[in-house]
């Protein structure tokens, strides 16, 4: 079996991908599965530390602004087709998998004007221009969320949910709290912005460290490698108060076991993970991402009562006065977690390879 597996961009289309690739090699340890990236891109460093090749395009997205890159866009796409066209030829697939992200359009193009089956897998609940431009071409369409109508032919869609590690929800509180030092007899809050960082969330912390402070809460905070150094030094003077900034959480399965409330960017992966783990979450969508799709996700949540909802333009002056008064309400704390709890998919990854190994021309036993 032979599989390539493209897009990225973000972390939210990375860890989707490595999901799925490893939930396949799991089934089928001889599959080969190649990863097509843009090059530039956090894919071409994340999905080899996944243990998995990959090759790079050259291809990014439009400028939302007048410039002239533009121009120079058709002549990109076109020529990213056509290189995604000689890899296939060469690796020569059984299938292929769009994620989303700028490397997904080539490779999808080229494969279906060559009858190959394909997959798309979209994270949000308003979909990516890649996806909808690519949806009837492909066989399956594997969604996150209810009404992906609007978005995709009906006849193709699965609702699978989100690939997420479900590993994530596993952490163990004890060992959570010891591996980042907390006091089991306090409250803990995790601020994650995202695998890039979020320059409110990592404003609106700094401002609030003080408030902490008095209110007992620790603190995990994840500021991403942009805003580590400055926040760093904005944390020191709080550090015997368990008042920690780190530039990136590798051990997620802690964090998440450790908190007691999450305060959380609402791009498809983290509100999928909120999901699985069940933790009562304060959402601050990024405004900086195509049609405000981070908004819809995070409504999708709130109209349920499954999550809390700040805008960005509010969270300065809204967003630790919402935190504080739930860290203290932990009647509110419950509610939020079972709502929250009932949105998961936990076998969504399984779900989407069972449709992926159904394209196959000589589908094998899943």
């Amino acid at each position: 079996m032979k599989l390539i597996i493209s897009g990225g961009g973000t972390g939210g289309h990375i860890f989707p991908a490595v999901a799925i690739a490893n939930e396949v090699r799991r089934r089928h340890p001889e599959a080969e599965i190649l990863f097509v990236g843009a090059n530039g891109r956090m894919e071409m460093t994340r999905v080899p530390e996944a243990g998995y090749n990959i090759v790079g395009l050259d291809i990014a997205g439009l400028q939302r602004s007048l410039t002239p890159k533009n121009l120079l866009f058709p002549i990109k796409v076109m020529r990213a087709v056509r290189k995604a066209g000689k890899i296939i030829e060469k690796f020569r697939p059984d299938a292929v998998v769009g994620v989303g992200g700028y490397a997904s359009a080539p490779v999808l193009m080229a494969a279906t004007s060559r009858s190959i089956p394909a997959l798309i897998q979209e994270q949000n609940s308003y979909a990516g221009l890649v996806n909808k431009l690519m949806a009837r071409r492909v066989q399956r369409i594997c969604v996150a969320y209810d009404g992906m109508e609007k978005f995709f032919p009906a006849d193709r869609l699965v609702l699978t949910g989100n690939p997420v590690r479900t590993e994530i929800a596993d952490g163990q509180r004890n060992e959570a709290l010891a591996f980042f030092g907390l006091d089991a007899n306090r409250p803990v809050l995790l601020v994650i912005g995202g695998s890039l960082g979020a320059r409110t969330l990592n404003q609106a912390t700094a401002a609030a460290l003080p408030r902490l402070r008095e209110a007992g809460v620790q603190l995990i905070w994840q500021t991403g490698k942009t805003y580590f150094p400055e926040a760093e030094k904005q944390a020191a003077p709080f550090a015997a108060d368990n008042l920690k900034a780190l530039e990136f959480v590798r051990r997620m399965d802690l964090a998440y076991a450790a908190a007691d409330v999450v305060i959380s960017r609402a791009g498809a992966l983290s509100v999928s993970e909120l999901c699985l783990t069940g933790k009562p979450s304060i959402l601050v969508p990024s405004p900086n991402v195509a049609e405000d799709h981070q908004t819809k996700n995070a409504l999708a949540l709130t109209q349920k009562d499954a999550a809390i909802l700040v805008r960005d333009a509010e969270a300065g002056a809204q967003l630790y006065d919402e935190a504080l008064a739930l860290l203290q309400n932990p009647a509110r704390q419950q509610q939020l977690a079972a709502n929250i709890r009932q949105l998961a998919y936990p076998q969504a990854t399984a779900t989407i390879v069972d449709e992926l190994l159904r394209l196959l021309p000589a589908a094998p036993n899943s």
